[in-house]
């Protein structure tokens, strides 16, 4: 349930700012306009018959690309990660435009397609289909949360096509109380001009990872040396694969080339890493071992093959605060890596994409460095 009096007020402060800046409402009306526009003339044959300029120019007109300056990269790592340019545009026009129920759609592109997740799909949507379907991203999140709204996904993998469905008729209700205030062109992209302008209420977005401890997360922290130390109010759900990709984006926006499930040496196949050219001299790269559950032998065990490459000047572990403790121990008794292995608290990775997205956001903006440059 949403708080209601909560809503008004802040709908209220809202549209008392429009009307005190004439300009914006209409600037905002033109904006959405000229999105939907764009986004509605891509139809399932206009998608199909892309180029891959004009693909990039779809993923370049999207809120949820602000972070990447470099949209041709972001396009290439789409086309590299899938099976084919042709298979993505295949799979995104069913998506978009496709006559089977939305949540199933929405399952078998999340599944299916990677790159994207649900900011991305949410955005095309909402432009494609106004009325029906809003923007998710992790605004959105801190927004519903803030209004007391129950059960938000706070990883990808629970953003399912059944929960985005839900989360699309609690904006409805945000649209209806926007019309009931006057502004009747109110849909759910309005719904997400609202959302940035009175809803971000947190200083920390990487607070929406927190998750309240329970009995079902209880046996989730193992026992070990100091476990009592841990905070016990709290417990932070720890997901491998977006834990991966967070810190491969990382190093993307620090310069680094980066790569997920890479191949460094024989036999040793890591969740990611960083990599730099310097100048004609060579290679180095930093290794990522994400670690959520499994055996912490086979993680030292990869890593120590890593290093067989001379090119790796570092080895990270990345996983909670219990199981690095563990790392620890077992990396004390292997020489040959005991002084090189570093670790790399999850909690921290979650902290510094978001601070990292937001500054990405704000500079990539200021539109510095020409497109195709």
């Amino acid at each position: 349930m949403i708080d209601h009096k909560l809503l008004k007020k802040h709908i209220d402060d809202y549209v008392q700012k429009l009307h005190n800046d004439e300009g914006k409402l209409q600037k905002d009306l033109a904006e959405r306009n000229e999105r939907i526009d764009y986004f509605q003339s891509q139809d399932e044959k206009a998608i199909m018959a892309m180029e891959k300029e004009d693909f990039s120019e779809y993923i370049s007109k999207l809120w949820a690309t602000l972070i990447w300056g470099n949209k041709e990269h972001l396009v290439n790592k789409i086309i590299e990660q899938n099976e084919s340019f042709d298979y993505v545009k295949e799979k995104l026009a069913d998506f978009v435009w496709g006559k089977r129920p939305l949540k199933v759609r929405w399952d078998d592109f999340n599944t299916e397609v990677k790159g994207f997740g649900p900011a991305m799909m949410s955005e095309i949507l909402c432009m494609v289909y106004p009325e029906e379907y809003m923007v998710w991203n992790r605004r959105a999140f801190v927004a519903l949360n803030y209004l007391g709204a129950k059960d938000l996904p706070r990883y990808n993998y629970q953003c399912t096509g059944n929960k985005y469905l839900e989360l699309c008729e609690a904006a409805k209700k945000i649209a209806e109380e926007l019309k009931k205030a006057g502004l009747k062109q109110a849909d759910l992209v309005m719904v997400d001009f609202f959302i940035w302008e009175e809803l971000q209420v947190v200083d920390n977005l990487s607070k929406i990872h927190i998750t309240p401890i329970t009995e079902s997360t209880e046996d989730v922290i193992e026992s070990a040396p100091g476990s009592e130390h841990i905070e016990r109010e709290k417990q932070y759900e720890f997901i491998h694969d977006e834990i991966r990709d967070k810190v491969s984006d990382i190093g993307e926006w620090l310069g680094f080339t980066s790569k997920t499930e890479a191949k460094v040496a024989e036999g040793a196949v890591v969740d990611a890493v960083w990599e730099a050219t310097i100048g004609n001299m060579g290679r180095v790269i930093y290794v990522f071992e994400v670690q959520s559950k499994g055996s912490i032998d086979g993680l030292i065990l990869n890593l120590l093959k890593s290093l067989n490459n001379p090119a790796v000047q570092g080895v990270v572990a990345v996983s909670d605060e219990v199981q690095l403790k563990k790392i620890k121990r077992h990396a004390s008794e292997v020489g040959q890596i005991s002084d090189k292995l570093k670790y790399w608290d999850y909690r921290e990775v979650l902290d510094n994409y978001e601070h990292l997205a937001i500054v990405n956001e704000s500079i990539n903006k200021l539109d510095l460095v020409p497109k195709g440059f």
